[in-house]
């Protein structure tokens, strides 16, 4: 059978759907954040990145780095093996104890990324609890899906930040069943933020667990950094809350915290902890400090906040269209694949601008968008210059205008 064949037809398939993905090839500068040079022919050799999740620009902060290096030079590079067979570090245990403070919980346990957090922890959940029913949020992410689906249990989908629905959902379920809530606080592709604390009444009304997803808020909400729920008051009526080490923080790995029993049961029985190498000491002692510095600075998410705001505002003025919402994130609706990779290679090969199409299968086919990120290192002159290139683009394009 020719193999080869049947994949070129699925992939020429993608490509005349305007889905087909292609990756730029950058190298990140020390220093430099968001500059970076591009190893990619049709591109300017040094571009401005406007689609990093690493939010607040920590991966440079000379602190963080100095702990990675300082951290090789004591421990070397890998961790050597799982964390059940020689894995376990001194820095593990560490920032194990710096996200269970965070989130104010009794314990915390690390993962490889933020992916496998979610994938590992709501599998066992839902595997190990006799009758567990998850209901789980219509917008979660892909790692909450794919756990779900993993453990074989009884799953209910609720509408998209909806009490209403959950506590309908809720209502029609067997009392003595176990029930986990599952969700997130910011949702990444429309930038939206749960209504929180009802969500929480509603889950305590009818005795279920609450497993709240924040990697895109660790860092960036409440006085701390310990994200929305932090910000609203409610971390401690949530039982489960996992986050990620690779977007406001800098680094890689994920992570949930929670009860001592909780997080020594999926220590205990999640495969995708067992079976797997743990992060290398010096990640983990580079996270622990980013998280530690975010925990009493507040200029990082103040300056990130004012650009946000900026950018905002000038593209209100010029009346592109973008998502309106409360978080950081920053969606410009382009509705069509071809369109969105046309002006995203326009930017880049133009103008030195890089952001991402995001399309189909990450968001719904006839939302295709920019998403923009502003970070705290993103100059005014940045702004600026992102938004002549758009208004350039938008007229060019005949892309509608936002309506006034």
């Amino acid at each position: 059978m020719e193999f080869d064949a049947l994949f070129t037809a699925q992939l020429d398939a993608l490509k005349e759907e305007g889905n087909y993905r292609i990756f730029a090839e950058l190298e990140r500068r020390c220093g430099r954040f968001p500059a970076a040079r591009s190893h990619d022919d049709d591109a300017p050799d040094e571009v401005t990145v406007w689609c990093s999740n690493d939010y607040l620009g920590m991966g440079q902060h000379p602190a963080v780095m100095q702990a990675m290096k300082d951290t090789v030079d004591h421990c070397g590079t890998g961790a050597g093996g799982t964390r059940n067979i020689s894995g376990t570090n001194h820095h593990h245990v560490q920032l194990e104890a710096e996200l269970a403070d965070l989130h104010g919980k009794e314990a915390a346990l690390l993962f490889t990324s933020g992916y496998v957090s979610n994938w590992a922890a709501l599998s066992t959940l839902g595997s190990r609890l006799p009758d567990a029913i998850i209901l789980s949020d219509a917008l979660n992410h892909a790692s909450m899906i794919e756990g779900i689906r993993h453990s074989r249990a009884s799953k209910v989908i609720w509408k998209h930040n909806d009490p209403e629905d959950l506590d309908r959902k809720l209502s029609a379920l067997p009392a003595n069943a176990p029930k986990i809530v599952a969700f997130e606080s910011v949702y990444s592709m429309d930038g939206d933020i749960c209504p929180m604390a009802e969500i929480v009444e509603v889950a305590e009304k009818h005795g279920a667990m609450t497993y709240l997803d924040e990697v895109h808020a660790v860092g960036l909400y409440g006085p701390r950094g310990g994200g929305v729920s932090e910000r609203e008051g409610l971390a401690h009526r949530i039982t489960l809350i996992e986050g990620t080490l690779g977007k406001a923080y800098g680094c890689m790995g994920g992570y949930i915290t929670g009860s001592r029993a909780l997080c020594d049961f999926i220590r205990s029985f999640a495969s995708g902890f067992i079976f797997t190498t743990a992060l290398p000491p010096a990640v983990a002692a580079a996270a622990k400090t980013s998280i530690a510095h975010l925990k009493t600075s507040q200029m990082e998410r103040a300056r990130q906040r004012r650009q946000v705001a900026r950018l905002r505002a000038m593209l209100d003025a010029r009346g592109i269209p973008h998502l309106d919402n409360p978080s950081h994130i920053i969606p410009v609706m382009i509705k069509d694949p071809v369109k969105c990779r046309m002006l995203a290679d326009i930017l880049m090969r133009d103008y030195g601008i890089y952001v991402q199409p995001i399309n189909y299968p990450t968001v719904p086919k006839g939302t295709e968008r920019l998403r923009f990120t502003p970070s705290p290192l993103h100059s005014d002159a940045d702004i600026d210059h992102l938004v002549e290139a758009l208004t350039v683009l938008w007229k060019q394009c005949a892309i509608a205008h936002q309506v006034a």
